[in-house]
């Protein structure tokens, strides 16, 4: 398989608290045969493909709990977050290392353009 990119689907309204993150056109998610990497700014993860154990696509969500860089109010996941409107959720079998926060991540939450995509290629 070649790699695939999948692009953030950046907010215009967002821009401004975005920037000082370092979130740029150029960060997404890829995929490769073994590994997703997601790149958010100044931070990523990566993790073997076999990892991923499901993914769920969801939003809209309030602006607040899914713009930025974020924890998750209720378990540990992690949001790398352009918008507010929609996106995929990749939950994984074994934590990810923690980004921010006290303990490792269960999922990622990625607002990608095309969350549809993202999701059967990871199937």
């Amino acid at each position: 398989m070649a790699e695939q990119f999948f692009p953030y689907d950046i907010d215009g309204r967002w821009k401004a608290l975005l920037f000082p993150l370092r979130v740029k056109e150029t960060d997404g998610v890829t995929l490769t045969d073994d590994t997703v990497r997601a790149t958010f700014g100044f931070w990523s993860v990566e993790t073997s493909r076999s990892n991923v154990v499901g993914t769920a696509i969801t939003g809209p969500h309030r602006w607040y709990t899914a713009v930025g860089l974020r924890l998750s109010f209720t378990d540990d996941g992690l949001t790398f977050g352009t918008n507010h409107q929609r996106g995929l959720c990749i939950e994984f079998a074994t934590k990810i290392p923690k980004v921010i926060g006290p303990r490792d991540h269960s999922a990622l939450w990625v607002s990608v353009a095309d969350p549809d995509a993202l999701a059967v290629a990871l199937d």
